[in-house]
């Protein structure tokens, strides 16, 4: 009968909760200890608290799958996934590399700027390039990243001398505070020819004064099927991107009341964004680095060209989610979870992915050049028409279907810089790692990361990794790394932290610890190496242990992390002088239920004038200026 009471109470309060949500637009939740059964909170980026009954010895039913609803149908092609290891790439790979990708010299942002009229493009394509420039005249160098020798990049073509434009200034759509640049005039077109190997390309805009500043593209394979496809967030760029003083989170001067519902990508990226690269130097490429050194099978994708071939996930063993991949279609969130139906398999490497719904709609240049995101369903035309693609978070009203339904983990808390605690090193993932019980791996979780909570939807099989106490807004939490395996053979593993591709590799920030990190160097090439063999969900069927671990957090205290021999980069171009070589071992302990984690998390809010390769860091709803010694270029945009 208590049983019975329990889960009627549960249900009445999530009606409840639904009722509320339309008045409101969103909730959250939080543990924090059996001393009070009812714990309110304050969502830091819903803006709402609501309070959730704890009851540890009847838990909440399990809702199961990963389903959306009102998605499209796909008919996937006919490609079956290639083999681990690709022979191109190691032969691509051990071409000449150059460090000449990299911006040098002082610069002044505005000088030199531009976009191209598509994210991507593929052999025998061309690709619209608009600049504006003081110079008199300009060229391009293109160049393809990877690893090549530890100088990441490659150079496949340059223009002659180009005639220098200051370009009109942009458009703005007062309606939805929308800088849009189809006003300018095109610079030069450039030819895809078959030299354009797939991959990632930062196209460097080089004025005859020395101004520079990166255009990114990514140059796909439409008959790939290679056992992985790597996806640039660039829907999530472009939402942080403030081009014009407006992005989808504020205005000038940072008010957020004043933000675009709008942006477009018929603008370039600020300078202050990656030098004009969005989010990829930081959050995206050091993974990009690893994957073409061991020379996986792999090949290029971004959140565009998902959107418009939904199909291409069946092609691949597997598809990798980057440092940041916030920003999701109903078209894009279909394609991964009807690829995990099928059984495929998805690797999320940053935090927060899937959280903020969007539309793509077209602008004078192109189809899906327009970014659509109200938050506020009440504002989205689009409100009681057509629900599912109303621009709300995805776990808020009037649609709600949280992330966790398909990632394992949800969006949690921000900003954060704290160890990430191992609690299952038994797990495959970890092999060869030599990490134990409780092992602490120093400022990784950071600053955003996920959680697990058995009051969202989450897979009935889902098992925690590692289960890492802090405090964030003064609030207690825990920080979860997951993997879930599927009947289909499917598996998908989430790290639940921004600050995990930027390990992958040296030159990062001194606050992110030891870089490269040879524990979560390791944890990547195994999951790369396992999803991408395929039938990873086969060969490794999850361990569910999430409501034992929710409940009953591990007590053990942490100990130190194993030190493990690491491949060194071959060049002093990737390590920055001043980043530490070792790293502290944090000692801590889990805090039980009556106590709560007293480690420091606050990240400051710094700012300072952008020095010769420098790149700026956008954490939470400060901003971060980031000093990087010439030999480096990182960025993190967390938010």
């Amino acid at each position: 009968m208590h049983k019975r009471a329990s889960i009627l109470r549960w249900i009445f309060l999530l009606v409840a909760m639904t009722i509320l949500g339309g008045a409101i637009g969103g909730y959250a939740f939080i543990r924090a200890g059996s001393a009070s059964p009812l714990v309110p909170i304050a969502h830091p980026k819903l803006d709402i608290g609501l309070a959730f009954p704890q009851d540890s010895a009847n838990p909440p039913p399990v809702i199961t799958g990963a389903i959306l609803r009102n998605a499209p149908t796909a008919l996937f092609p006919r490609l079956a996934p290639g083999s681990l290891y690709s022979n191109a790439i190691k032969a691509q790979n051990a071409l000449p590399g150059t460090s000449s990708w990299r911006i040098t010299g002082p610069q002044t942002p505005g000088q030199i700027e531009g976009f191209a009229d598509s994210t991507y493009a593929s052999i025998g394509q061309s690709v619209p390039i608009y600049v504006s420039t003081v110079s008199s005249s300009f060229h391009i160098i293109a160049y393809r990243m990877g690893w090549y020798q530890g100088l990441l990049g490659r150079r496949i073509w340059s223009s002659l001398k180009i005639r220098g434009v200051l370009q009109p200034k942009c458009l703005f759509l007062a309606v939805s505070n929308t800088t849009e640049c189809s006003n300018w005039s095109m610079s030069y077109r450039v030819e895809i020819t078959k030299n354009f190997i797939p991959g990632d390309y930062l196209f460097k805009l080089i004025g005859n004064k020395n101004q520079q500043q990166y255009v990114p593209i990514t140059i796909v394979d439409p008959n790939s099927n290679a056992a992985i496809a790597i996806m640039n967030s660039v829907t999530t760029w472009q939402a942080y991107n403030s081009y014009g003083g407006y992005s989808l989170y504020h205005g000038p001067g940072y008010q957020y009341g004043v933000r675009a519902t709008k942006v477009s990508f018929d603008r370039p990226y600020s300078y202050g964004f990656g030098l004009g690269s969005g989010d990829f130097l930081g959050n995206e490429l050091p993974l990009v680095a690893l994957a073409e050194r061991l020379g996986l099978n792999v090949t290029y994708i971004n959140s565009i060209y998902l959107q418009r071939h939904p199909n291409l996930v069946a092609n691949h063993n597997a598809i990798v989610s980057l440092g940041h991949d916030e920003y999701y279609s109903t078209v894009m969130r279909s394609a991964l979870t009807g690829g995990i139906d099928a059984g495929h398999s998805l690797i999320f490497l940053g935090a927060n992915a899937i959280y903020r719904r969007i539309r793509l709609d077209s602008s004078p240049l192109g189809n899906d050049r327009i970014e659509v995101n109200y938050r506020n369903p009440y504002l989205d035309p689009l409100f009681g028409k057509d629900n599912a693609n109303v621009t709300a978070n995805w776990p808020s009203y009037p649609d709600p279907n949280d992330e966790s339904a398909l990632i394992g983990l949800q969006y949690a808390c921000n900003p954060v810089n704290a160890p990430m605690i191992i609690t299952d090193p038994s797990s495959w993932i970890f092999a060869h790692t030599k990490v134990k019980f409780g092992a602490s791996i120093p400022h990784l979780i950071g600053s955003e990361f996920d959680e697990f909570s058995p009051f969202a939807p989450h897979p009935r099989n889902i098992q925690l990794l590692a289960h890492s106490p802090l405090i964030c807004r003064n609030q207690p939490y825990y920080s979860d790394m997951s993997y879930y395996s599927t009947p289909e053979g499917g598996g998908v593993f989430a790290t639940g932290t921004n600050y995990w591709v930027v390990s992958l590799i040296s030159g990062c920030p001194p606050f992110t610890g030891l870089c490269p990190d040879p524990i979560t160097d390791q944890i990547t090439s195994n999951v790369l190496e396992a999803f991408g063999t395929g039938n990873v969900g086969i060969l490794h069927p999850s361990i569910p242990n999430a409501l034992s671990v929710y409940y009953h957090p591990p007590s053990k205290p942490v100990v130190a992390r194993p030190i493990l021999n690491h491949v060194t980069p071959t060049t002093s171009a990737l390590v920055s002088p001043t980043t530490s070589t070792s790293q502290a071992i944090t000692t801590t302990t889990f805090p039980t239920a009556s106590t709560s984690t007293t480690l420091s998390t606050s990240v400051g809010a710094t700012t300072s004038t952008v020095p010769s390769s420098t790149t700026t860091s956008t954490v939470a709803s400060s901003t971060t200026t980031s000093t990087v010694p010439s030999s480096t270029s990182t960025t993190l945009s967390t938010i």
